[in-house]
């Protein structure tokens, strides 16, 4: 795990190194054990490693294999590297590592840009061929890790993170107003290729991107299960998926504990990441550390969740951490969390993670967690809403979307709003699409591929990878996802949803985790704004930079600091902290 970056030019100009270092000073807390830079001609690539595999020098990038003309910035882990490592020494291939990078080098010389469909992982990783000039990025299938780029002109550039590619300067850093759409409605969520800032894109998770050495490409998507029945798993009972998706899911984790150090696993004491720490204690880990977290309540609601996490470490016997968090804390950190994100986030889960991941680090380097379960196993409340619709678009929108185009166009400055609704014309684009039985599949597929790409996966990365922990999800193996999207949506809406991982659960964990109300890391102080909350995003939002920015109404503004708490969107998030949030990441990112 680590952070990458480079820039390539394709009209025979030197790279720029001193803009590349700049991007990988920025990500250094990423990769905290180790730096390594390449330039060669039009080529400059840099790289910050975080030792988890190979902890040798052998493995440090930009990883260079003369023999074969091949040059690698690689971030994330392949899983079943060892296996793959064995088949290519049966093709004549020797090694200079023991790790999962040198691997992805000789996969790509051996298979080629398809090499991509042999890696069980998380991974982004640019390859240059010194003998062509051939580019090749890719993403892995569920855009577990990121990969950013921004082209001007003849030049490419790339970064695991956005605020890299604006450390490098020279980056058109006007607002999208499609992506700031986006945001505002789709609950924060910017769909690649778009970000906020016109100048930097994203690669799609699943894509392999391939440039020619004139700067042409071609860009395709490798990965893109169906929603659909298979007609041989016709006549399978509720018993017979509970047991597909158990053993899927044990070799999931099982697959997930391939490192050179400990790992250990983010304790919510909800059914996720509790079924994660009983399959690991199923598999003999002994001295397993766990780490959970806590905060002040707030307007009556409560901030923790230990009962749950500690009857969990007590059951399994696991090395437990219990983090609480007091209110002065969670404010001091708010400036950091915020300076993290690769783009601005709404969900109070950010503050959590962050401070989460700076404890944690203190101890391990790397951690299994639960992210993914609820869109690949239906744990949302929208999903049973969807299941009998007869306009899954109006539904899901109304579930899901803060606000409509409407209302929007009543709290956005007229020169911000994009021309048409594009936040519903996508969310259509992609519910509407082929390959799919149900409404609830359409759902599925949205968030899994979508949705979950840009929240719930980049909230994981970017908090851990401030800290220089590494977090692997389980429940975004590929090939557990491929069976869950196959299963009839019944037996996943069971048990007022996640039923079959539930079914699953029940054969490993105690029974009080799993029959209890959903849960989430409560951070009440983000919902409910008050006292020096509301000072605080007062305060950036009428600034100087903000005023010129002009992105908001300032009657609406008025109306949300007189009573945040009476404005809370339909997925609960405060309207005001929103507003807030993208002047503050703005800001923190000095533009």
């Amino acid at each position: 795990m680590c952070g990458l970056a480079g820039e390539i030019r394709f009209d025979g100009a030197a790279a720029d190194s001193l803009a590349v270092s700049r991007m990988a000073e920025k990500l250094s807390p990423r990769g905290p054990d180790g730096a390594g830079v390449f330039g060669q001609g039009n080529v400059a690539l840099a790289h910050r490693r975080l030792k988890i595999i190979d902890l040798t020098n052998h493995a440090a990038q930009p990883m260079v294999d003369s023999a074969l003309g091949l040059t690698l910035v690689f971030n994330g882990c392949i899983y079943n590297y060892p296996e793959l490592r064995e088949e290519l020494a049966t093709l004549g291939y020797s090694f200079f590592s023991h790790g999962d990078t040198e691997v992805i080098l000789k996969a790509y010389h051996a298979w080629g840009a398809d090499c991509v469909e042999r890696f069980h992982g998380m991974f982004a990783f640019v390859i240059v061929e010194r003998d062509t000039g051939v580019v090749t990025m890719a993403r892995d299938r569920f855009g577990i890790k990121p990969l950013y780029y921004s082209v001007s002109g003849q030049r490419l550039r790339f970064a695991s993170t956005l605020p890299a590619i604006v450390a490098g300067g020279d980056v058109d850093t006007t607002i999208d107003r499609a992506a700031l759409h986006n945001y505002m409605t789709f609950h924060a969520v910017v769909p690649p290729p778009r970000t906020l800032l016109n100048g930097v894109r994203k690669l799609p998770p699943a894509t392999v991107r391939r440039y020619e050495a004139n700067g042409e490409y071609k860009e395709w998507r490798y990965w893109n299960p169906p929603h659909v029945r298979r007609p041989e798993d016709a006549g399978l009972s509720r018993e017979d998926w509970r047991d597909r998706v158990l053993d899927a899911l044990k070799l999931a984790v099982k697959r997930r504990m391939v490192a050179d150090v400990p790992v250990g696993v983010l304790l919510s004491g909800g059914v996720d990441s509790s079924v994660i720490v009983g399959l690991l204690a199923e598999q003999g880990q002994t001295g397993l550390m766990t780490f959970s977290i806590g905060f002040e309540e707030a307007n009556g609601e409560k901030g923790d969740e230990f009962v749950y996490s500690d009857l969990i470490a007590q059951h399994f016997a696991t090395n437990h951490q219990k983090i609480f968090v007091p209110s002065s804390e969670l404010m001091e950190n708010l400036p950091g969390t915020i300076a993290a994100m690769s783009e601005p986030m709404v969900s109070y889960d950010n503050i959590g993670f962050y401070l989460l991941s700076r404890e944690v680090s203190k101890h391990i380097k790397v951690v299994q967690s639960g992210q993914g379960a609820d869109e690949i196993f239906a744990g949302y409340h929208w999903y049973p809403k969807v299941a009998g619709s007869d306009s899954v678009v109006d539904d899901y929108a109304a579930a899901f979307f803060d606000r409509n185009h409407a209302t929007l166009a009543s709290q956005l400055a007229p020169e911000w709003l994009a021309d048409s609704d594009v936040s519903r014309e996508l969310v259509s684009a992609h519910l509407l699409a082929e390959g799919t039985d149900t409404p609830v599949d359409r759902a599925l597929r949205l968030d899994s591929q979508v949705m979950l790409v840009d929240d719930p996966v980049k909230r994981v990365d970017n908090m851990t990878m401030a800290w220089g922990l590494e977090a692997r999800v389980p429940f975004l193996d590929h090939e557990l996802a491929e069976l869950a999207a196959s299963i009839p949506p019944e037996f996943k809406l069971n048990d007022n949803g996640k039923g079959v991982l539930k079914d699953a659960a029940r054969l490993v964990v105690p029974h009080e985790v799993i029959d209890r109300k959903k849960g989430y890391f409560p951070v009440p102080q983000l919902k409910y704004i008050s006292g020096p909350y509301l000072d605080l995003v007062r305060d950036a939002l009428s600034s100087q930079a903000a005023r010129e920015r002009g992105l908001f109404r300032q009657e609406w503004l008025d109306k949300l600091y007189a009573d945040p708490a009476s404005h809370i969107t339909p997925l609960q998030g405060s309207e005001l902290w929103q507003a807030g949030l993208i002047e503050m990441w703005l800001q923190a990112q000095g533009v």
